[in-house]
């Protein structure tokens, strides 16, 4: 089934004037699914950080605000190299 919200998702990647997407609803109707569908058809590498799971993400961005140094704490905890671009980052 194909999906309205995709279409927009696409939208939103190809805009050169994208910003971070921040996706709100309702519990349990599939927000989460559909940003990894997105990502794994349109992306190299889909990297997922639940923040509920690891407290230790919680305190990455709590012990510093330098983007540098966070996206190589969230590659090394993704366990490949996150790519601008190429690489999808989903916060849950």
């Amino acid at each position: 089934m194909k999906r309205f919200i995709l279409e927009q998702l696409i939208k939103w990647k190809e805009s050169k004037y994208r910003k971070p997407l921040i996706l709100k609803g309702a519990r349990q109707i599939g927000k989460t699914y559909i940003l990894q569908q997105f990502g794994e058809e349109n992306y190299e590498g889909v990297a997922y950080f639940n923040f509920d799971h690891d407290e230790d993400l919680y305190n990455l961005f709590h012990n510093t605000k330098d983007p540098k140094r966070i996206l190589e704490q969230l590659s090394f905890i993704y366990g490949k190299a996150i790519i601008p671009g190429k690489t999808l980052i989903i916060f849950f």
